[in-house]
């Protein structure tokens, strides 16, 4: 015969396990993505080419991404990536931009 535990103030104790079960449940990893932000100097042409070499877009996609940044003001470069991907991705292409002497900045953000 199956026993029941019991508390000091007589209840059955089902409700702490049902606790523990909650608590124990794995929540997946936020997923962020590689935002490009809009300037008035960095040339769309060099924009198109580091996402093709960074992101491994393809040409028609980059260049839309591109334009989303020039006319909207930012564009999604990549999304579903885990933080610390996304931060290294953003970090080698600001580098990259700041070694060719221009101001684009690249930021990630967590996906909604």
């Amino acid at each position: 015969m199956s026993q029941k535990k019991t508390n000091k103030d007589g209840g059955s104790g089902v409700d702490l396990l049902d606790k523990e079960k909650a608590k124990n449940k794995v929540k997946p990893p936020s997923k962020y993505k590689v935002v490009y932000h809009n300037d008035n100097f960095t040339p769309m042409d060099l924009v198109t080419i580091s996402l093709v070499h960074f992101f491994r877009l393809d040409t028609v996609s980059a260049f839309k991404v591109m334009m989303a940044v020039h006319e909207k003001g930012k564009g999604v470069a990549q999304g579903g990536l885990s933080k610390e991907i996304a931060e290294t991705k953003c970090s080698r292409v600001v580098q990259f931009f700041r070694e060719q002497g221009y101001p684009l900045l690249a930021t990630f953000e967590q996906e909604e």
